[in-house]
């Protein structure tokens, strides 16, 4: 069974959403970050991305990122522009991007069933990753940017997301990218809650760190406090979109090699011997699971991978199949998580991206994948194992700064 949890946000009023909204800390790097900020002082980048507001060069682990990061945080509590919910609710959150509509719920959910694998996990966290995001919610005390975790639909939660989109919006607004975001405070939230106890399981789609962060602040917070009687503190919540898995869109998780080992017509000539290969291809995007498209010396190749010769759910993913039937044999990159060879290419970026990284030599080698399936990734999940690096990459991007869960 899973827990949702209203909670009392702190949120910015509706004509400064727009303004505060931001992307999550972890899409963007510290120069986009500072250049996307630049000019407004309301973006919640301040608050994620706390670095940009110091030294060119600061270490993003420095002590002073965590206390600018906090020092931001409660500006923004305290802004004239900036709220606090009278009482705990929960929200309807709706992402429309290119005609497509992505709806979910947005509330708390609980460390100790992330703990318990109530929630679900299908990928590896990095203990540096950890380490940082676990320091901010410490400093900061509260969760600044919600994760993003899908279930399977239920009817009655799915009418009930229906039933809160009658009212008036709390939010709406179109982002600088085009994407519409529009947040409803649902008017009842029990029944809501109530409804949610028929989730069995809930899955992570997107923030695996920050789901973790969650717990490892919470076990520390949890072995400092006092005897607090039946009062379950905030920290043992943290923030999240739900979305119906029929509502999730996952795009391709593009790969690109810098350096081959063999000349490109070489390399072509393995790649025949190994797949059934289909040369200079039109349309650089795989239409169908197990179909990959290369790209090399200024052309397009089409292959379909064979079957996996592994067992497990985790291994049948295409992006398991190219490494095992291409990236290990022929071009001896064993461990994608930290071969520098290789990098990834979000699929939000075309292939025109990948076309541009080979073109003007900062690789010799791209790879466009076919997405993973959510069903494939509920699979791994049910299955208690983890997915290889980068497979799965979701848009739209929920926004951070619109519903910030405090712990006091």
């Amino acid at each position: 069974m899973a827990t949702l949890h209203p909670f009392r946000a702190q949120r910015p009023r509706p004509d400064a959403a727009k303004d505060v909204a931001s992307v999550p800390y972890d899409v963007v790097s510290v120069e986009e970050a500072r250049a996307l900020a630049q000019g407004n002082a309301r973006s919640f980048l301040h608050v994620v991305r706390p670095e940009i507001d110091l030294p060119v060069g600061t270490d993003e682990h420095a002590d002073a990122v965590y206390t600018k990061g906090a020092e931001n945080l409660q500006r923004y509590v305290s802004a004239e522009y900036t709220v606090r919910e009278e009482k705990p609710a929960l929200y309807v959150y709706r992402l429309v991007m290119d005609g497509r509509a992505q709806t979910g719920l947005f509330g708390c959910v609980s460390v100790a069933e992330y703990d318990s694998d109530t929630i679900l996990k299908h990928e590896k966290t990095r203990p540096v990753k950890e380490d940082d995001r676990t320091r901010h919610i410490l400093t900061q005390e509260a969760h600044a940017e919600p994760v993003m975790l899908t279930f399977r639909d239920v009817e009655r939660v799915n009418a009930l997301i229906e039933d809160v989109q009658d009212d008036d919006p709390l939010f709406d607004f179109t982002a600088d990218d085009g994407v519409r975001h529009t947040v409803w405070r649902a008017s009842a939230p029990k029944p809501l809650v109530e409804a949610f106890t028929t989730v069995p399981k809930l899955y992570i789609a997107d923030g695996h760190h920050r789901c973790k962060a969650s717990s490892r602040a919470a076990a520390e917070l949890r072995a400092q406090a006092e005897d607090i009687g039946g009062t379950v503190p905030e920290y043992e919540f943290f923030p999240a979109v739900l979305f119906p898995m029929s509502q999730m869109h996952i795009m391709a998780y593009n790969r690109v090699v810098r350096e081959l080992p063999t000349t490109p017509a070489d390399f072509l000539d393995q790649l025949a011997d190994r797949l059934t290969l289909e040369q200079d291809v039109d349309d650089p995007v795989p239409s169908e699971k197990g179909t990959v498209c290369f790209y090399l010396d200024g052309a397009w190749h089409r292959a379909t991978l064979p079957p996996t010769e592994r067992g497990t759910v985790a291994d049948e993913l295409d992006v398991a199949r190219l490494s095992e039937h291409v990236l290990a044999p022929l071009l001896d990159i064993t461990d994608v998580r930290r071969d520098p060879n290789i990098d990834f290419v979000g699929g939000i970026r075309g292939t025109e991206a990948l076309e541009e990284r080979v073109d003007r030599g900062d690789a010799a080698l791209a790879v466009s994948m076919h997405p993973t399936s959510i069903e494939e990734l509920l699979a791994v999940s049910d299955a208690g194992l983890l997915m290889p690096p980068k497979s799965t990459w979701f848009e739209p991007k929920l926004r951070s700064g619109l519903l910030v869960h405090l712990f006091h």
